[in-house]
């Protein structure tokens, strides 16, 4: 209920810009191109996780990007899902470009899932919801995209807010897993992990060891369209990774 009603307000009650705060707009044109960033780049934290996915990110965590963001996840500004998602688009589209240069397969965003008790508090799941307006741009430019909600948690994990990086990844260890069904819908698919910010990368790499977790089954077939030998084969599921922003930090480290 609580997401309808702030969804409702917006409609009604003045509006100030995510980032700085200037009154009559969501998001003026300073902090817009802010969050546009430099441009998607790949990224790394410090120091860089074992079984960390590549990353991409569209901008980094300061300033404007990171009022934006706390607007959007922690006071309901929900109508920043939209630029917030055409940033995340371009990173999705940087990461899913390493492996898929033909840009044939679609997209297949996979949401980093949010505990529970953190969708009751703030009344909305912003990283899908995110998600979903980076689905809906990369559509609007051509290309096939849509979201698919893979993960869930298998344990209560405490909020990693209050935790440094070994207590993350302490936190999270094996706290994911593939729904049932879940290997079918990332099938003929690029799949792309997507999360809203990164920042030891706990959260990333338990995602990707999740999804590494499971087979997805296909039948390699010959040019005629009969399958070899009719022999059914398996292969991993390897996922690229996407987020709107990450430390300032992870964007230098690239620099040379």
């Amino acid at each position: 209920m609580r997401g309808w009603w702030r969804e409702i307000a917006g409609l009604v009650l003045p509006v100030a810009c995510g980032g700085c705060g200037r009154p009559r707009t969501e998001l003026c044109p300073r902090c817009r191109e802010e969050l546009a960033g430099p441009g998607p780049r790949r990224v790394r934290p410090v120091p860089e996780p074992a079984g960390l996915p590549v990353v991409h990110a569209s901008a980094p965590y300061a300033d404007a990007v990171r009022s934006v963001l706390l607007a959007h996840k922690e006071r309901g500004a929900l109508s920043l899902a939209g630029p917030l998602g055409s940033a995340l688009a371009g990173a999705v589209e940087a990461a899913a470009g390493r492996c898929d240069a033909s840009g044939t397969r679609p997209l297949l965003l996979v949401p980093v899932p949010s505990s529970r008790s953190s969708v009751r508090a703030r009344g909305h799941d912003p990283t899908r919801r995110i998600a979903l307006a980076a689905a809906g741009r990369l559509r609007s430019r051509g290309r096939a995209a849509r979201v698919i909600p893979v993960l869930r948690q298998r344990r209560a994990v405490a909020d990693q807010s209050g935790l440094g990086a070994r207590g993350r990844f302490a936190n999270l260890a094996g706290a994911l897993e593939v729904v049932a069904g879940g290997a079918r819908l990332m099938q003929g698919g690029r799949v792309v992990l997507v999360d809203d910010l990164m920042t030891t990368g706990a959260s990333l790499t338990e995602a990707a060891r999740a999804l590494s977790a499971v087979h997805l089954p296909f039948i390699r077939a010959r040019s005629e369209g009969t399958a070899e030998n009719g022999t059914p084969e398996r292969a991993f599921v390897r996922a690229a990774a996407a987020v709107v922003a990450c430390s300032p930090s992870s964007f230098e480290i690239n620099r040379n």
